[in-house]
């Protein structure tokens, strides 16, 4: 999969999924630190790219942007700590991989996943 990695991801997280096969940036890599929130969307969109986010903002983003391939991955975890984060994204991927290949929106939490498909409706 491909993977856009918000400011707030750490980047052992995308030094992990590299190890997993996976073709993830992370926008500090590419000086982006201080693109808006619209444009770090818009990126993930023309990538064709799974966003990475503890963000908030991006799910108001997604359901307002109608958008039907782009997918978000929202980690809302209390442990917000590396190793608890590969852990709750390695399920994330193994449970929810499809969705997010044709479109979604994946909250994490720290003891349960909540995934819909896209458009979300309002």
């Amino acid at each position: 999969m491909r993977f856009l990695a918000d400011m707030g991801v750490a980047m052992r997280i995308v030094e992990w999924l590299r190890t997993q096969g996976h073709n993830t940036k992370h926008l500090h890599e590419e000086g982006l630190q201080r693109m808006t929130d619209n444009d770090i969307f818009r990126k993930a969109a023309a990538e064709s790219r799974v966003l990475l986010t503890f963000d908030l903002d991006f799910g108001e983003i997604l359901a307002l942007s109608r958008e039907r391939t782009v997918s978000v991955v929202l980690f809302r975890l209390h442990n917000t700590r590396t190793p608890h984060v590969v852990e709750r994204l390695k399920v994330t991927l193994e449970e929810t991989k499809q969705m997010l290949e044709s479109g979604a929106v994946v909250v994490v939490e720290d003891g349960r996943l909540r995934a819909r498909r896209l458009p979300l409706r309002q």
